[in-house]
């Protein structure tokens, strides 16, 4: 099958097109045709070699994380998909490789595409929608009247994570570029600031749930925001000694993320602020979720460009430009 292969880590590496074996699902998979796959940060940053300690992957690697298809296998203990069924899923880490004609996925991380939407809108969703949900859902409980700061608004996290935020019933403040102010109030922000004129910790107080996805060194900015027991829940790090035990680190590995992350949960103990990291997990389940959410009109996907097959090394470049305004799809033919 032709996929696109990174044969070396590094910030200039580039993707190359190849013929590899086509995967044969095991007894609890999915081999699923892909049709559109999501180009988010996270293939950058694997390609880059910013994650090869937590996520050790073998090269040659095939990336791509969210993908959206058709079914055409499925293993002997498979029980909720068959063939034809159209699907979409977050691929397991160590277990990726949405930038080909074909993926084998988990059954327990897969989910049957929301209806009323195209390949390429569900492609879009999984990543992101995901990380919302575990974010505002799972670690911050988020209720109805909680304010919320969601960082990056226009970006493909931030863009679903609004539109879950609303749905929940929560004020949403969230940054952005004077020219994409009316986009993000248009997904249901009720505060925006302009990330080029204001500091947001000089406008925001009292805020229950700060959704950082920004560099390390705004966090102190972002504990500013929080009212005594609020929640910082960090999209870009460090990592904190919980999540070394979720992934089963090795010893000297967690020792380095509590060693990465004391200076800021020393800094939110101070405040009685909570600091918590959060790497998104694949789930069909929440999938699921998701799908209702988005059948029902609560949430919408939001692609900035589609870019063919063929181009997906322009597509994870235009990525990394950090210029996309929603989420980054390429369509397979």
């Amino acid at each position: 099958m032709q996929a696109f292969v990174l044969d070396r880590y590094g910030k200039k590496s580039r993707l190359r097109l190849a013929h590899v074996d086509k995967p044969q699902p095991r007894e609890d998979e999915v081999l699923v045709e892909v049709h559109a796959a999501g180009v988010n940060p996270l293939d950058a940053k694997i390609r880059s070699g910013e994650f090869k300690r937590i996520l050790p992957y073998p090269l040659p690697l095939i990336l791509g994380h969210d993908i959206a298809g058709e079914v055409v296998e499925v293993g002997s203990r498979v029980q909720k998909f068959k063939r034809g069924d159209a699907v979409y899923a977050r691929l397991d880490d160590l277990h990726i490789g949405g930038f080909a004609q074909w993926v084998a996925v988990k059954e327990a991380s897969l989910a049957h595409k929301p209806q009323g939407i195209t390949m390429e809108e569900a492609a879009s969703i999984p990543l992101v929608g995901l990380t919302a949900w575990q974010a505002l859902v799972d670690k911050a409980a988020l209720r109805p009247g909680q304010k919320v700061f969601i960082q990056a608004g226009a970006g493909g996290v931030g863009s679903f994570a609004i539109q879950l935020a609303k749905h929940l019933g929560a004020t949403v403040a969230t940054t952005a570029s004077a020219a994409n102010a009316a986009f993000v109030k248009g997904l249901g922000a009720d505060t925006v600031i302009d990330y080029r004129a204001q500091k947001f910790e000089d406008v925001l107080h009292g805020y229950d749930v700060v959704l950082h996805s920004q560099p390390r060194q705004a966090l102190g900015a972002s504990l500013r925001v929080l009212r005594s027991g609020g929640q910082l829940i960090s999209l870009s790090g460090p990592p904190d000694p919980d999540f070394g035990k979720a992934i089963a680190a090795p010893r000297l590995l967690t020792w380095v993320m509590r060693w990465l992350s004391a200076g800021i949960r020393a800094k939110a103990k101070e405040r009685g602020v909570g600091y918590s990291f959060l790497f998104m997990q694949a789930s069909g389940e929440q999938l699921r979720e998701i799908a209702a959410l988005i059948e029902s009109g609560a949430v919408r996907p939001v692609v900035d460009r589609v870019f063919p097959f063929e181009c997906t090394p322009e597509a994870l470049a235009y990525v990394e430009a950090g210029h996309a305004k929603g989420k980054v799809v390429i369509k397979r033919p």
